[in-house]
């Protein structure tokens, strides 16, 4: 299995500019944060330098990426309009581009739902994704300066995300922005982004906590309470692989973070666990993957795989912190476990090469890649502490 992430992992690296010339750099920010994690999960599988490198060297060109303005953008610098080399030392600090192959829409075009897909500006549900793999490599490779980072893009995307919801007279987050954060794309709002928000920004202040080097004024706590205040009350349920994926994933997050001191009650991982179960009870009986490869989206059915493997995760920690178990948190991990063979049958069906011949892989080949490898090996993905001793995984430094 090992092998196999690190060919899918070596030959993205190749593909997309990170480890040889003979391509310009390509960065899109969902694929290049679980990249990172693959590669810290390849270091520490191995100990070999050679991937905590690379995780370095995407997180670099990330930045130098997608946080400026595009090529074919009347703008030009940093996203933050820092001076050159402060947007250096801060480069999140105007949030970060999604990367898609378009520019984003102007304020003067006509809004087409299919093209929007394809337009440039940035993903609230994107950049929690990018500080989650910032917090994985700051302590991976003790680099006190990625949590910072972690921590700067927090508290950018809230600024230019949080917006009044014109319905219910709350804050919520809004789906997508422009490039500069000064005008939604597309205004509507999921309670996801919500639960993502406060459970990363948690992980973030847990991250620094770790860190005995760190040292900062700044906190999140404003922002951990508005995101508080947004999921209040919410029942979590998804029809789509994917969003059942980021479920499981933020519930594993939330009960490791119960254990580390961070979010004080397992009661949202209890609520999430028991919406967890009733979509996936509903999504089974869709019969989905019963599909020819064709007609279905690797990189969702994938993320629900990696989301399947924090179960066994969970069971862990709960049985290494038995003062946290209950009857409701038993039972439903009891119930989830039922689902958990799904995960290789997702796997084994796109690892299949007559399966990844076909348009629907061919044309997302580097997500549904990157995240195949993430559901293969997804130990850094689902983490967010490194035990009791950190410091005994670090790398060298160069």
């Amino acid at each position: 299995m090992t092998d196999q992430v690190r060919s899918i992992m070596l030959d993205f690296a190749d593909r997309t500019g990170l480890k040889s010339g003979a391509h310009p750099p390509r960065r899109y920010l969902w694929t290049d944060a679980h990249a990172v994690c693959n590669l810290l999960s390849l270091y520490r599988q191995s100990s070999q330098d050679e991937y905590v490198q690379l995780a370095r060297t995407l997180i670099d060109q990330v930045h130098n990426s997608l946080g400026k303005y595009r090529d074919d953008d009347a703008r030009s610098g940093w996203l933050s309009c820092l001076a050159d080399e402060d947007g250096r030392q801060h480069p999140t600090a105007g949030g970060l581009r999604i990367g898609k192959p378009l520019p984003e829409r102007g304020p003067d075009d006509v809004f087409d739902e299919r093209l929007e897909w394809d337009r440039d500006g940035q993903y609230y549900h994107y950049l929690t994704k990018w500080m989650h793999a910032l917090c994985r490599a700051a302590l991976v490779c003790a680099e006190p300066r990625y949590c910072d980072w972690a921590m700067e893009l927090a508290r950018a995307a809230h600024a230019g995300f949080v917006a009044a919801s014109p319905y219910a007279r709350q804050k919520c987050f809004v789906w997508k922005m422009n490039t500069d954060l000064t005008m939604p794309l597309v205004p509507s709002s999921n309670p996801h982004d919500s639960l993502d928000g406060y459970i990363t920004y948690n992980e973030i202040a847990h991250c620094a906590a770790r860190l005995s080097e760190y040292k900062t004024d700044s906190n999140l706590d404003a922002e951990i309470r508005d995101a508080a205040a947004m999921i209040r009350g919410q029942h979590w349920h998804s029809n789509d692989p994917l969003g059942i994926g980021g479920l499981l994933f933020d519930a594993c997050r939330a009960l490791q973070l119960v254990v580390a001191g961070q979010i004080g009650s397992t009661a949202l991982a209890d609520a999430l666990l028991k919406g967890i179960v009733a979509s996936l009870h509903d999504y089974r009986n869709q019969a989905s993957l019963g599909l020819p490869a064709r007609f279905r989206l690797a990189f969702r059915e994938l993320g629900l795989a990696t989301g399947l493997h924090a179960v066994s995760k969970m069971r862990a920690v709960l049985l290494n912190s038995p003062q946290l178990r209950d009857r409701s948190l038993d039972a439903s991990l009891e119930a989830l476990q039922a689902y958990e063979p799904l995960a290789a049958v997702i796997t084994d069906f796109w690892s299949s090469a007559v399966n990844q011949q076909e348009a629907s892989w061919q044309e997302h080949a580097d997500i549904n890649g990157v995240m195949l490898a993430t559901s293969l090996l997804p130990d850094e993905y689902l983490e967010v502490s490194l035990g009791s001793d950190p410091h005994s995984y670090f790398p060298r430094k160069p």
